[in-house]
């Protein structure tokens, strides 16, 4: 009796060790947000390592993530419950000759247990479709507040104004570029001695023009009258309005890239020639709920300087985002660090520096899209 009591005891301690141990290698991966934010009290628990959101997208799959977890957390409790319970109480004692009463043929109890998770499956796809439909949720046009076209490319990006719907009392009906969009399209197009290189049937050597279009043809990416350029020695920063419904449209002048705004909580892949690709290329947020500066990110391996291909997202009020429009436009040499510093806000990127590369012999310097830098 003495043995077998302390053998219980041991078993309990160490359960309670296990437990422990499990319980602070879960919290040690979850954060708090500040206690100074103004979110709902919600927001104010364990984020499970996510971002707290600044688009209401964001905070959606923020929350979404939270209640997977606590799920999944509730469900992997009561199992390791149930295995250290048997482990303690039902092992074998001196003297037992008999198997213990089994419960392998238990029909209510095998019923239990396949009804629940097909519950619990069921509950977590109906989430996992709101969610997913509220991340990508595409508003009619007339809803939308500003149009922004970005670029990726090897190993940077640029972004432009397609349109602006009456922000901070500015509006932009078109603003592309139509004669850089042209120059592309004429880039594109087979010459006649390129033509007569293809020979009577029509069809091109490998490595050579494609559905009668040259290879090096850009004229899918998008080309605006206002644009920001990144570069090795300053960080592209994407101006952009709280309040405000936005659209992302994604282009890529190479290889596969994607668009990361951690506050975000999503990413999208940034393709060339994503119409062809039949690839999703564009996406909305509702809104951008505080001002700041958030660094965005590529998030797909593309090449040599991927992990250096940073951007910072500088959302700022729907008056400042107008008066940042009105310089832009009036002052065309100008600069987006002058723009910046004409509205109040400090002129370079506060959430990421650029990096010390020695990359000036390198396709940064020569890339596919010099019709765009040079306006």
């Amino acid at each position: 009796m003495v043995e077998q009591r302390d053998g219980r005891r041991r078993t309990r301690r160490a359960a309670l060790a296990v437990s422990l141990g499990t319980l602070g290698l879960f919290l040690s991966g979850c954060t708090l947000p500040s206690l100074h934010t103004e979110n709902k009290w919600w927001n104010q628990t364990m984020n499970f390592g996510f971002p707290e959101g600044i688009t209401p997208e964001g905070i959606a799959i923020r929350e979404f993530w939270t209640l997977t977890v606590i799920t999944s957390l509730i469900v992997g409790f009561f199992v390791w419950g149930l295995i250290f319970w048997s482990m303690a109480f039902h092992r074998k004692k001196k003297g037992d000759e008999e198997f213990p009463r089994q419960t392998g043929y238990n029909v209510p109890l095998e019923l239990v247990y396949t009804a629940v998770p097909f519950v619990i499956i069921s509950v977590l796809f109906y989430f996992t479709v709101l969610t997913q439909n509220k991340a990508l949720h595409l508003a009619p046009e007339d809803q939308v507040g500003v149009k922004v076209d970005v670029t990726a490319y090897q190993w940077n990006w640029k972004f432009g104004y397609n349109r602006v719907n009456d922000v901070g009392g500015v509006t932009i009906e078109d603003g592309t570029n139509h004669e850089a969009q042209r120059a592309a399209e004429e880039a594109g197009v087979l010459s006649d001695e390129q033509r007569e290189a293809l020979g009577h049937d029509g069809e091109p050597a490998a490595g050579g023009p494609i559905h009668g279009r040259l290879a090096e043809d850009k004229s899918f990416l998008y080309y605006n009258n206002i644009e920001t350029v990144g570069t090795s020695e300053e960080v592209p920063v994407l101006v952009v309005p709280t309040d405000t419904r936005i659209e992302f449209r994604l282009a890529s002048a190479d290889v596969v890239h994607s668009f990361w705004i951690p506050e975000f909580i999503y990413k999208l892949d940034v393709m060339p020639h994503p119409g062809s690709n039949q690839q999703l290329s564009m996406f909305q947020v509702e809104r951008i709920e505080r001002e700041g500066a958030f660094v965005g990110r590529c998030a797909e391996m593309c090449g040599t300087y991927h992990a250096m291909m940073n951007f910072e997202l500088r959302a700022v009020s729907p008056e400042d985002f107008g008066r940042y429009i009105e310089f832009r436009q009036d002052n065309p040499t100008a600069t987006n660090a002058e723009a910046l510093e004409a509205i109040g806000q400090d002129p370079y990127a506060t959430s990421t520096a650029p990096f010390k590369t020695g990359r000036s012999d390198t396709r940064d310097t020569n890339n596919i899209i010099e019709n765009a830098s040079a306006n």
